[in-house]
């Protein structure tokens, strides 16, 4: 494929974007809240909250102050008091008239979300940026006490997760309640119309979509002087099964979502395989993942995530359909579709014109708006079943076994039991042993059921 050669320059471009939007704070984790209950007139205030003051929260928190409307920013919470300090001091630099934030609204520990929250209850708008182990929790409280809600993916970690999400995006409904999750590529203008052209038929029916998450290692911090177990897992969530919830979770998610969209429906069962081959790190992180999950109808999906270096990289979608083929999907700012299956630029059948815009600002856009126009907008239900989809996959690669999207959702297996009452001096789930390494899957012998 002659454009997958531009991979890592797409990869660093997207993690450009993000340093960008978030001012010093790139690769943390942050979360920024915007809520407004019911029909509220155009000149009314929305307070919003953060909820996971890293770089992701932080900005989130930037695109929900730029949205249509006045805006308030009047909470912030996170585990990491230098987060919390640090998103303060970044937002108030950029937005100074719209955040409201005194030391006493800022907010640490692992039960700072319900202060943030009700801090802004009823009818503020909450961002949830948290590692996505705690997402589930967050969201329920936030319905409960009547928020709105943009929730970050990944949206669970586990099987119970999920359908604590599917539960809450229910009663959020019965209240009026806007849910927004963080797959911005939905809200992407060029993948959108690209996705619709095959909708219409432009590549004939898809037969199989395949899924790439290919690039250099992922980052781990040492742990810090005073540091607790706990805590220095929160701080490297993205290297814990039970904070982030792998690598083909949380990584892969937007493109296993992308293909998903593509072809109209969720897969009905997967098998795969992955391990740890190269890293050293001590961490819990499979370097490399190949799954291949089937859909009802024959078809497949095949998903490759692996963070080595010196391979071959590459962040998309490849689509293939009984006429032609196309490229697209986070990572490929630029999606084409395809004559043939080969994707060479004397191919090229459509590819979007006109301004490309941000789906991450898109996404605030259309929460704010529906909020502000009473507009039913609701994003759990499809939100939860893309994060099943990369739980589905780690499951069938971590236990050797072809899973079915009916068992695994069923699952009652947690990651991390009893997460609701953790305090910052609870014990973590997972421990190191006496050579400092934590346990990692192994495929055969992991019971994932």
């Amino acid at each position: 494929m002659n454009e997958q050669s531009n991979t890592q320059k797409r990869y660093n471009s997207r993690r450009e974007f993000i340093k960008q939007a978030t001012g010093a704070l790139a690769g943390v984790s942050l979360t920024s809240v915007i809520a407004a209950r019911g029909n509220v007139a155009e000149q009314n205030k929305i307070k919003v909250a953060l909820v996971g003051c890293g770089g992701r929260g932080t900005g989130a928190a930037v695109n929900a102050l730029s949205t249509k409307g006045p805006t308030q920013l009047v909470a912030l919470a996170d585990v990491f008091e230098n987060r919390v300090r640090g998103s303060h001091k970044s937002l108030s630099g950029r937005f100074a008239k719209q955040v409201n934030v005194p030391q006493d609204r800022q907010f640490i520990g692992l039960d700072a979300y319900k202060k943030a929250i009700d801090a802004i209850a009823p009818g503020g708008v909450v961002l949830l940026a948290t590692p996505p182990a705690f997402r589930p929790i967050h969201l329920e409280y936030a319905v409960a006490k009547g928020c709105h809600v943009f929730m970050e993916k990944s949206f669970a970690v586990d099987a119970p997760g999920i359908r604590r999400v599917l539960k809450a995006g229910k009663e959020a409904a019965k209240k009026n309640l806007k849910i927004a999750g963080g797959l911005m590529s939905r809200h992407y203008k060029p993948l959108e119309e690209a996705v619709h052209k095959l909708h219409e038929g432009a590549i004939g029916d898809i037969i199989t979509c395949w899924a790439y998450r290919e690039h250099g290692p992922v980052g781990f911090s040492p742990r810090r002087p005073g540091m607790n177990e706990l805590a220095h897992q929160i701080q490297n969530y993205s290297n814990f099964t039970w904070l982030n919830g792998s690598f083909i979770l949380d990584w892969l998610i937007h493109n296993l979502d992308v293909c998903c969209w593509c072809k109209d429906a969720w897969p009905v069962s997967a098998q795969g395989q992955g391990g740890r081959q190269v890293r050293t790190k001590p961490d819990q992180l499979f370097d490399h993942y190949a799954v291949e999950y089937s859909f009802a109808d024959g078809t497949r999906l095949f998903a490759q995530g692996r963070h080595m270096g010196n391979c071959w990289g590459f962040f998309g979608d490849v689509i293939h359909g009984t006429k032609g083929s196309a490229v697209l999907g986070e990572g490929v700012p630029q999606p084409r579709i395809y004559k043939g299956h080969q994707q060479t630029p004397a191919n090229v059948i459509w590819q979007f014109k006109g301004p490309r815009g941000s789906g991450y600002q898109v996404e605030h856009d259309l929460l704010f708006d529906a909020i502000r126009e009473n507009k039913p907008y609701n994003e759990a239900e499809r939100c939860a079943y893309a994060a099943m989809v990369g739980i589905l996959g780690r499951m069938a690669a971590e236990s050797g076994q072809t899973i079915k999207w009916e068992e695994a959702i069923a699952s009652n297996v947690e990651l991390a039991p009893g997460l609701d009452r953790y305090t910052m001096d609870s014990e973590a789930p997972v421990k190191p042993d006496a050579q400092g390494d934590y346990p990692v899957a192994k495929p055969g012998v992991t019971k994932v059921l």
